[in-house]
């Protein structure tokens, strides 16, 4: 049997830069935190604001873009023109808040927003052809679910520095600042953070992705204990990220600065030590090589043994007849039954024939792909399903203001892990929109703070997951050779649903402060403002889990034809 080693930490080391990409590159989903301050510095309505939150998601009908910049550029270009944009996108912004740029109109601003939701994605496609390019599409599915699902986790990155930062200001000069004066230091700090980190984080990977591995050099061996471990990490910080949201900082008297600096070690520093014990590995392995060179192999019976040396002490080639596999020789044994071809599986049948089943559709172009009928119904799944949940995080501002929260204590739960591993993708979609429908209805009903912290983390984790799972049903339905296209066509329903859902929520929400709801500085108070917006929503929804549910039916039915076809043949 044929043993192939290629350097195996260039995939592992590409897949920690992409989690370190995606933990700063949700720059979007902390304007809940900051929204109320930014509508009152200002000064414009409900309406105004839902449109700026819109703006940021409009960047995405632009995505294309990116995806022919990494037909024709390097990766490590790609991401940072993505870095740029969101520097000039969100820092202009900041520029203007802290009044270093004299004017800027509400229609400047709505402009920037646009420019800083495309420069997202660019960096996610950077992410995203990396790791397909890496990793075989079986190993992949799985490497894309993880990393973006630190998407979610944003949100949260972003309002534990903030509060670090708050707090180590405030307490030096609490008695000079008014309340006022607080909440617009943190807008400021929000749109700073926005415009830096993911530029320096950007400036940090770029490195790592001029390394990228072409499959055609060889064969590299992918251990699932690596995943096991990631995946481990992953469960870790998402506990440690809730558990801070739901106040074990005052349980545990945890300042908010050694909360984030914790948090920053599981997300930097922790995962980075799955491809640093591979490297030790790797270093190891060379070293008895290098032995069993320099003795020629002579402790091995040549009769059973072939060995290969390449010049390049890299890869190494070791054939081992099969009568002395199970004879526990001195080589190292890494066995690999057969070599799997990319974008398939293998399967064995009652005859002992093996069948070849593709989990990858025909490769599809844009024009072909725009003509099917599982477009469409994924492209409105995915409307009423995870941009609907996103447009939910978008006003959790003015949802926690009108319910008498803090806001950044919601947008924390909303930023929730989710996952893909080893699941169905159209089935665990039709399972994540269910809950979805179940939690805005019983939204409608709510009044207890608990109960409304419920439905976020519901909500939130459900979206999470389902953003987690794009990438695989994109590839799964119409191909890997088109994908950075494909997919960013896809997610053009994100500005249109955006605009849609978020300009009605507004709409009733204004209609709600001139009714019979109670105000507070103009702003409506108590669960009418928003209990005609959540029937609207959940009701949306359940029609997305009708869809989801056809699309399953349709991709199962397609699923069993492709192996009859293949049994067949």
């Amino acid at each position: 049997m044929l043993i192939r080693r290629h350097s195996s930490i260039v995939p592992w080391l590409s897949l920690v830069g992409v989690i370190w990409l995606q933990s700063f590159n949700g720059s979007n989903t902390d304007f809940p935190a900051y929204s109320s301050q930014l509508k009152n510095l200002l000064s414009i309505s409900q309406i105004q604001l839902n449109n700026l939150a819109f703006a940021s998601d409009a960047g995405k009908l632009f995505g294309w873009f990116s995806g022919v910049a990494a037909v024709f550029l390097p990766l490590w270009m790609v991401l940072t023109i993505g870095g740029i944009l969101g520097l000039i996108g969100y820092g202009l912004q900041f520029l203007f808040v802290v009044h270093k740029i004299s004017y800027l109109s509400y229609w400047h601003i709505f402009l920037l927003n646009i420019l800083a939701g495309n420069s997202i994605c660019w960096i996610n496609t950077v992410c995203y052809m990396t790791i397909i390019r890496n990793f075989s599409f079986q190993y992949s599915q799985v490497a894309v679910g993880l990393s973006t699902s630190y998407v979610g986790l944003s949100a949260k990155v972003y309002t534990n520095i903030v509060d670090a930062i708050s707090s180590s200001t405030s307490t030096s000069s609490s008695s000079s600042r008014s309340s006022g004066s607080v909440t617009s230091s943190r807008a400021e700090l929000y749109l700073f953070l926005n415009s830096i980190l993911p530029l320096m984080v950007s400036l940090i990977t770029a490195p790592i992705f001029r390394d990228i591995m072409n499959k055609a050099e060889g064969t590299i061996i992918i251990k699932q204990e690596g995943f096991t471990v990631m995946f481990l990490i992953t469960i870790v910080t998402g506990i440690y990220s809730v558990m801070g949201s739901l106040g074990l900082k005052k349980i545990s008297l945890i300042s908010p600065l050694i909360y984030a600096i914790f948090l920053g070690v599981l997300l930097l520093v922790i995962p980075l030590m799955v491809p640093v014990a591979l490297s030790i590995r790797e270093g190891l392995l060379k070293c008895w090589i290098k032995m069993l060179r320099e003795k020629k192999v002579c402790s091995i019976d040549h009769d059973k043994v072939v060995a290969v040396y390449d010049d390049n002490q890299s890869r190494v080639v070791i054939e081992v007849k099969e009568q002395e596999a199970a004879a526990g020789s001195v080589v190292e044994e890494e066995e690999e039954e057969e070599e799997e071809e990319e974008d398939s599986y293998s399967t064995t049948s009652t005859s002992g024939t093996e069948i070849e089943i593709m989990r990858v559709r025909e490769e599809i172009g844009v024009k072909e792909m725009v003509r099917r009928v599982d477009f469409w119904l994924y492209f409105f799944v995915y409307m009423f399903g995870a941009t609907l949940g996103l447009v939910f995080m978008n006003n959790l501002g003015q949802i926690a203001e009108s319910r008498g929260q803090a806001a950044t204590s919601l947008v924390s739960l909303s930023s929730s892990f989710g996952s893909k591993y080893m699941l169905s993708t159209t089935a665990s979609i039709v399972t994540l929109m269910a809950p979805i429908a179940g939690a805005f209805f019983l939204l409608v009903s709510t009044i207890s703070t608990i109960s409304l912290y419920i439905r976020t983390v519901i909500i939130g984790v459900c979206c999470g997951a389902f953003t987690s799972l794009t990438v695989s049903a994109t590839t799964e339905l119409f191909g890997v050779k088109n994908f950075s296209v494909n997919h960013n066509i896809i997610v053009a329903n994100i500005p249109i649903g955006s605009f849609l859902f978020g300009t009605s929520a507004a709409v009733l929400y204004q209609r709600s402060s001139q009714g019979g709801a109670s105000l507070n500085n103009g702003n409506c108070m108590g669960p009418e403002c928003y209990r005609n917006t959540f029937l609207i929503w959940g009701s949306i929804a359940t029609l997305g889990t009708l869809l989801a549910f056809i699309l399953y039916t349709e991709e199962w039915y397609a699923q069993k034809h492709r192996i009859t076809n293949k049994s067949r043949q």
